[in-house]
């Protein structure tokens, strides 16, 4: 009775010790990506921070201060920056505006087509049509620039808001994550069914497809919202006029002119400032957008 005692009590004893051991392992694994989100979060918000606290800074304050103790130069800083020629600073906010808002809403439209066709459609060459927009998508957007200039050079399309929306249109990885998109959303028992119902190819995808794809095209549109917004060398390889510059080129010769006057500096910075607010509001605007429409879906529709 004794050993059999013993031997019934041995596996509670190394239950109880192996409880006792488990949380240490589990803890010590959730202590190491959480230090990783960390040191990622303040290797992007730092920078942030920096902007925010130095747009608050007067040009000798900007020097002779800590770096991240807020200064008293605010409000001059957005006045000088609203009187720099004329205000020029916001008419490169509102090419910003768009080449971003009217070039993301054209890329979204081709994309949307583009992707409805590839995703439903059966047709020869689909496969390779495909496999070569993907390789747009690993093409460094340098080796592109070049070619783009040459052809709106021999278009005499340079120096043009045109010169700058057109090669936008096109977005690669716009028509990937619209294909795989609607090839999720948008079950061919509704296209048959359409079809069934004597509708045209453009009604079925207009009234029945689009609404599907709403939640997609979104993320296509903030997505090359984002990147035109934040376009630096297409621009400055097409224009040469700096009322069309967009916000990125202009605080880029605002930069190259505080080499010799540092005054500019604050202007920069407080202009770099500025010029994020569009993206959070767009962003914050947006989002409420996906949760809708992912929570109706085809119902909606």
């Amino acid at each position: 009775m004794s050993s059999l005692a013993v031997r019934k009590a041995a596996p509670a004893a190394g239950t109880a010790r192996g409880t006792a051991q488990g949380p240490a392992p589990r803890r010590r694994t959730a202590l190491v990506p959480t230090l990783a989100l960390l040191i990622g979060a303040a290797y992007c918000l730092l920078p942030v921070a920096w902007v925010v606290i130095a747009a608050t800074k007067s040009g000798s304050e900007l020097f002779s201060t800590f770096t991240f103790l807020p200064g008293t130069g605010l409000t001059e800083n957005l006045k000088d920056l609203h009187a720099y020629r004329d205000g020029v600073y916001w008419k490169w906010m509102g090419n910003s505006a768009l080449y971003a808002g009217l070039g993301a809403l054209l890329s979204a439209a081709v994309s949307a087509i583009s992707g409805y066709a590839l995703a439903i459609y059966r047709f020869r060459g689909r496969e390779t049509v495909f496999n070569i927009l993907m390789a747009g998508v690993l093409m460094p957007p340098v080796i592109l620039a070049v070619p783009q200039y040459l052809l709106m050079a021999e278009a005499d399309l340079t120096d043009s808001y045109v010169s700058v929306l057109l090669p936008l249109v096109l977005s690669p990885y716009g028509v990937y994550l619209a294909r795989i998109y609607a090839a999720a959303a948008v079950p061919s028992d509704v296209v048959e069914a359409g079809r069934m119902d004597g509708a045209s190819e453009l009604r079925i995808f207009t009234r029945i497809a689009l609404p599907m794809m709403v939640p997609g095209l979104v993320t296509v549109f903030l997505f090359q919202f984002v990147a035109v917004w934040n376009n630096f060398l297409l621009p400055y390889i097409m224009l040469s006029d700096d009322e069309k510059f967009p916000i990125t080129l202009g605080l880029f010769t605002l930069l190259e002119q505080g080499s010799n006057t540092p005054a500019l500096y604050t202007l920069v910075i407080t202009g770099a400032l500025l010029a994020v607010v569009p993206l959070v509001a767009l962003f914050l605007v947006i989002q409420r957008f996906w949760s809708l429409d992912l929570l109706s879906g085809a119902v909606k529709s």
